[in-house]
């Protein structure tokens, strides 16, 4: 090490030691001089006998200047001067191929930062490698589901009974009406009601405060902890804040506590923490039908998490037995909770990294190409150079050399510009995880720079080894009107341009497949109306409105008012509304049919809706009636119950089920009358219709509600006078989600779409520069080809002979990438598969469309240089040299 030091001291300090050298010579030389001068030499012979005895000054310094050197950094210097000055001379394709890079490097610089805090960054808890969520699984034949919530019941045995893990804690999501202490800036939140061991569990500690304690977990409980964001956008991140009050749905809460900035778990949506049992009534703490729980569990360092998951499926296999007419799950199933996180953008990332990878890949081919061409053009200079004894490493590093710089120009333009991307994706990006964390740091740098690296030896290793090879030689031989020498460029050229063709068709046909999906998404009926629908969503506090009498006269007041306003043809209040991609649902049991022995329960979908929901919807009546406000029952809950469509074929083939009677497993004492059928909805923009049970949504327990108004004009306009009959009834109470059903399709398919026209964006700029390199193929080889051309139209070869000559030169590449990618193109539709919907992998059209284009671009970019090539004057070609 200390060797290496000190060569590196002597390397930076050569230009001193020769200054002193130098200065030192002239001193003993004027010595000599000044002696032999004494001795009786004339002048000139002192300074010759000088330069006999002292010897060749120039010989001594660079002896010295050798001495000082490092052999591989002089090199390296004298390569990087050469590539510098021969990218300078030809400035144009230097530019081009710097924007080539520039491009490529900066879109997978960009990918990489949001994959990586996404899905590669540790999560910022204490060892997050042994944190996994821990769900439930039902194998129902009829409806199976993979990672299911727990119930309360479920958590509080697996905890007591195994002992895989370390600890377990549950959480699951609420929201509140916040605001101060004297009611004012009231706002709709996001919150989280954890257990108290929920946060030690993660290994969090507080930036300010404390955490809860295992006796604040308790219903009614009256402490907070805020995240964060909202302790610094709602007050001002003052340290006083703590032992305050502030309001949550009108009750008063201690904040105790404050969480570190990095601590966005699981969103950033989510703005306070509340005790768990604070939000689940006693009576549903032991309840194991009452899913609504995300378990968080930490692993042994001695256990498997194969063999503690197994612990945890045996106690919900006894529980499953246990309650057999019951909505508990046969078995558990577990997530790395950084998977857990990931879930809904993993795939679409790993997509774009794909993508991104191929238009990598063809930017290192197009620049490869331009090396070979510029290889061609190069080979008497490089023949001199090997004649003159200059060994194929250096030739081949000098060349390489080029390709570094070109790469390493075009990647500080990429990076800048992947700063603006990814700012770009991140705000258009709505459901990207830890979206505030995502950052260029050293880390991206480094991976950029490995790219860099990466890409120059992809495009510049192959022209460099093919124009410094030993038939070189053979071009100081041969005249322009010798074509034979650069067959093998132009053969290179041809493969390069194959594969780059290839991974072009993949892309376009990933592409097409996406866009294609999101179209017809954009395009589906949500089998309700969609036009002209306005809706919003409240809650009301529990601590205000503590009867059902309260509840049920604010909605009835609410809805009163607003169909009065002019403009609003109907009126209705619901759970939510069709396209949101709410799923909760519940086991039930039909009173007229009852359940053999093993056989599975049958779930459905659960709504509530108020008598004017269908209309305001627009959801025909299929049979039976709609809800009557003489259905409420504000003592209980209605006992009537309408089903949709779906529900009825498959649980009543045959047979009319108005009158029938339904129990539901939540609410296992009571029965509802089966009063009428509706035609079915899309919950989910990308699903299919799902069997669904609509309650009573006026009664006087639901709190909750979605307010929906069909109007005759633009809806939007009417969103501030709705809210204004809100504060007419309660000053205090927040709305949100004030939107459109136009809207929430939108929200929906947003990440969709964005995915789609990145993918289709990677892939134009793809074709863009796979029909610039086949342009390029077919202008050298033209110019190539000039003589023989010119021999061809001597001897009587027609212009159209000539033209149909070129365009199947230029054209046989296209066709065989053609070929490639197509067959390629049938393993990445499969991967593809999971990602569409009502569109299949195989789609003829999209691979038609494909074929089409690229073989019109194809032509196109052939048709100029074999047009040239076609009105070639043959004299003037002959003449050539």
């Amino acid at each position: 090490m200390n060797l290496r030091r000190f060569s590196l001291l002597r390397l930076f300090r050569r230009r001193r030691a020769d200054a002193e050298l130098l200065e030192e010579m002239e001193s003993h030389m004027a010595e000599e001089v000044a002696e032999n001068v004494a001795r009786g030499m004339t002048d000139a012979e002192a300074h010759r006998q000088a330069r006999i005895k002292l010897g060749n000054p120039t010989t001594v310094r660079e002896s010295l200047w050798q001495q000082n050197s490092i052999a591989f950094v002089d090199k390296l210097a004298r390569d990087l001067r050469y590539a510098s000055r021969t990218l300078m001379r030809t400035p144009g394709f230097s530019l081009i191929a710097i924007g080539v890079m520039a491009l490529c490097i900066g879109a997978s610089t960009s990918l990489f930062t949001i994959v990586r805090s996404v899905l590669l960054k540790p999560l910022p808890f204490r060892d997050p490698n042994s944190l996994v969520m821990v769900y439930e699984r039902y194998r129902l034949s009829e409806f199976p589901i993979q990672y299911a919530v727990a119930a309360p019941g479920d958590y509080l045995d697996w905890r007591a009974e195994t002992h895989g893990f370390a600890d377990m804690a549950a959480w699951t999501p609420s929201d509140f009406n916040l605001s101060g202490e004297h009611a004012d800036l009231p706002e709709k939140i996001i919150a989280g009601a954890a257990t108290w061991n929920f946060f030690s569990v993660l290994g969090v500690q507080p930036a300010l405060g404390r955490m809860f304690t295992q006796a604040e977990d308790r219903w009614n409980a009256d402490t907070v902890v805020l995240t964060w964001g909202l302790f610094e956008r709602r007050f001002g991140a003052n340290p006083s804040i703590l032992g305050k009050q502030i309001h949550l749905d009108s009750k008063s809460y201690t904040i105790i506590g404050v969480l570190p900035r990095s601590f966005r778990y699981p969103s950033e949506r989510m703005q306070v923490w509340v005790p768990y049992q604070s939000v689940t009534p006693p009576e549903y703490m032991h309840n194991h039908a009452y899913h609504q729980s995300h378990v968080v569990a930490r692993l042994r360092p001695d256990v498997s998490v194969a063999n503690a998951i197994a612990q945890v499926s045996a106690v919900q296999s006894r529980l499953h037995a246990e309650h057999p007419n019951q909505a508990v799950s046969e078995a558990a199933i577990q997530r790395s909770l950084n998977d857990d996180l990931a879930q809904d953008v993993k795939k679409p990332l790993l997509l774009l990294v794909c993508a991104v990878a191929c238009m990598l890949l063809i930017g290192c081919l197009n620049v490869a190409n331009l090396l070979v061409a510029r290889g061609a053009a190069r080979r008497k200079e490089v023949a001199i150079r090997g004649a003159l004894g200059a060994q194929r490493w250096t030739l081949i590093r000098e060349q390489l050399m080029e390709s570094m710089l070109i790469c390493f120009a075009g990647g500080v333009v990429g990076v800048t510009l992947s700063v603006a991307a990814t700012q770009w994706m991140i705000a258009t990006w709505k459901n990207l995880p830890s979206a505030s964390g995502i950052h260029v740091d050293a880390e991206v740098l480094a991976f950029s720079c490995g790219l860099m690296f990466i890409a120059a030896l992809l495009a510049g290793l192959m022209p460099a080894i093919s124009s410094t090879g030993k038939s070189v030689l053979a071009a100081l031989q041969a005249s322009a009107r010798t074509v034979g020498g650069s067959l093998s460029g132009t053969a290179l050229r041809k493969s390069l341009l194959t594969v780059e063709i290839a991974a072009t068709v993949i892309l376009l046909i990933a592409s097409g497949l996406l866009l294609k999906n999101f179209l017809q998404l954009r395009a589906t009926n949500l089998r309700c109306a969609t036009d002209n629908v306005l809706t919003l969503a409240y809650s009301l506090p529990q601590a205000k409105y503590n009867t059902p009498n309260k509840v049920t006269t604010f909605h009835e007041q609410l809805l009163d008012r607003v169909a009065a306003m002019p403009g609003v043809q109907a009126t209705g209040l619901g759970q939510t509304v069709p396209g949101t991609g709410e799923v909760e649902g519940d086991a039930f049991l039909i009173t007229e049919h009852p359940r053999g022995a093993g056989e599975d329960l049958s779930f459905a979908l659960v709504r509530r809706a108020d008598p004017g929901y269908f209309r305001a919807l627009e959801i025909p009546l299929v049979n039976g009636r709609f809800f009557t406000r003489l259905d409420v029952d504000v003592e209980h809950r209605g006992q009537k119950v309408i089903i949709n469509h779906a529900f009825a074929q498959r649980h009543f083939p045959g047979e009319n089920p108005i009158g029938k009677h339904l129990k539901v497993q939540l609410w296992s004492d009571a029965e509802y009358e089966i009063v009428g059928v509706v035609a079915d909805t899309l919950h989910q923009v990308d699903a299919p219709p799902e069997p669904t049970m609509y309650f009573q949504a006026i009664s006087g327990s639901d709190l909750d509600g979605t307010l929906v108004a069909r109007t005759t004009g633009d809806p939007l306009s009417f969103a501030i006078p709705v809210q204004k009959q809100i504060a007419a009834l309660d000053p205090e109470l927040p709305v949100s989600d004030v939107l459109t059903m136009r809207q929430i399709i939108g929200e929906w398919l947003g990440d969709l779409q964005l995915m789609a026209s990145l993918v289709l964006a990677f892939a134009v700029l793809s074709l863009v520069l796979a029909s610039v390199g086949l342009y390029g193929v077919l202008s050298y080889l033209m110019t190539q080809r000039t003589t023989e051309l010119g021999i061809r139209m001597a001897l009587g070869a027609q212009r159209q002979q000539v033209l149909r000559l070129m365009l199947t030169d230029g054209l046989k590449p296209a066709l065989a990438g053609l070929g490639l990618g197509l067959a390629a193109s049938l393993a990445a539709g499969r991967v593809l598969r999971s990602l569409l919907y009502d569109t299949q992998p195989l789609d003829a059209t999209v691979f038609v469309v494909v074929a089409i284009t690229l073989l019109s671009v194809a032509m196109l970019a052939c048709l100029i240089p074999a047009w040239w090539a076609s009105r070639l004057d043959p004299m003037q070609a002959l003449r050539t040299e």
